[in-house]
């Protein structure tokens, strides 16, 4: 409120102004608070200024730096740049080297339904290629000669029926064969030269050729691993990884750093995470070489029935093995049976190489025809060291021990 008031000046002219009215009706309560709300504002524009022109202007000039400031330094952190054209990392250089020697493999089967009817079944599974005129491996779940149809999805997008030549259930290998030359191969590696904890890279088509050379990496988590199948098979001295490994990767590469195959992917247990297992790639060199030369295989036999340390568990809990494969039984009249050799001996040598394991003891096994004569070197069961001369035979089914 505002009240008005009269005044005259020296001409005699009257004039009038207005003041603000007393207390008493409130004008002095918000003139009170407007002081206050000028003064917050002015506080916090001048608080802001400061904030800025301080550091800026004044530290170091006209008000002294901070005392724990004056002793820092600061390294300066090493940019690590990727160019753009190079590899970045050996998985890269792995892949592109082996997958174009990768194939998917389709079989078609004839199953039955609820109801008893016959009906066609596909499986799917990899394999590579381990000579230019179509020679490839897998595993015998993938492919095998009772499978009604085989197809092979090559890398370049071709499609070729495939002929299984060869298959063990109980390595659970096969080798197919298709019409085609100049195809692209993969490297053979070592697998008695892994050690746990190297690179590995496995190549496959999980769930299907729709993920067509899918590539994981991980690994040698342990050797020498047995693992039971569905159909009571144990496999034998497999390579462990944590690559990762699933349904359709079976057949497909298992490689080392350098890009060589050192195992065939075959399982993995469903009910953890990285346990995938792969078989030793040696074992299937002797049979490659048998193949390709003539057209078959016809493995040696020592009529035997032998285990080595890992596997002797499941068998028999009292066998002690340090280093060797033990014989469990031995076969009436077979070769082993004729240069002495009986139940509970030790096999640690043929032909001067060491059976360390049940998958070294085959490997050189395959590397004979039957009717060759070989030396064993075995430790009796009481403990004495022997050496006998073995005459080697075919295996009586047609198929490896």
């Amino acid at each position: 409120m505002y009240e008005g008031h009269n005044f005259k000046d020296d001409d005699g002219n009257e004039y009038k102004y207005f003041t603000p009215t007393s207390g008493r009706q409130g004008g002095g309560g918000r003139g009170w608070f407007s002081y206050v709300l000028v003064a917050v504002i002015s506080s916090l524009i001048t608080s802001l200024v400061m904030a800025y022109v301080a550091p800026t202007y004044l530290y170091g000039k006209v008000i002294p730096m901070p005392k724990y400031q004056t002793n820092v330094q600061y390294e300066k952190v090493p940019q690590i740049v990727i160019p753009k054209s190079g590899q970045a990392n050996v998985v890269t250089l792995v892949a592109q080297k082996a997958s174009p020697a990768v194939v998917g493999v389709v079989t078609v089967e004839i199953g039955t339904d609820y109801f008893f009817r016959p009906v066609q079944e596909q499986g799917v599974g990899s394999g590579f290629i381990v000579d230019p005129n179509g020679y490839i491996l897998t595993n015998n779940h993938v492919a095998n000669p009772k499978s009604k149809d085989i197809t092979v999805y090559l890398a370049d997008g071709r499609s070729m029926k495939a002929k299984a030549l060869w298959s063990d259930p109980s390595l659970d290998m096969s080798i197919l064969k298709i019409d085609a030359s100049g195809l692209p191969v993969v490297d053979m590696g070592d697998s008695d030269g892994i050690v746990v904890g190297e690179t590995t890279v496995a190549i496959g088509n999980p769930l299907g050729l729709r993920f067509q050379r899918t590539v994981t990496s991980g690994i040698v988590s342990a050797v020498n691993r047995s693992l039971q199948t569905e159909d009571g098979d144990i496999l034998e001295d497999l390579i462990q990884t944590d690559a990762s490994i699933n349904p359709g990767n079976s057949g497909g590469p298992l490689l080392n750093a350098q890009g060589e195959v050192i195992g065939i992917n075959t399982a993995k247990v469903s009910s953890a995470e990285g346990l995938g297992f792969s078989i030793p790639v040696n074992i299937s060199k002797p049979i490659l070489k048998k193949i390709i030369e003539t057209g078959k295989f016809t493995p040696a036999y020592m009529g035997v029935v032998a285990y080595d340390k890992e596997i002797a568990g499941y068998y028999n809990d009292d066998a002690d093995l340090q280093e060797g494969v033990y014989i469990e039984d031995v076969q009436k009249n077979g070769p082993a049976a004729e240069a002495g050799l009986k139940k509970g001996c030790i096999v640690t040598e043929i032909a001067g190489k060491k059976t360390g394991n049940m998958l070294q003891f085959k490997t050189i096994l395959y590397g004979y025809d039957p009717g060759d004569t070989v030396t064993v070197k075995y430790v009796t069961p009481d403990g004495k060291e022997m050496t006998a001369q073995a005459v080697l035979s075919p295996y009586p089914s047609g198929n490896e021990q």
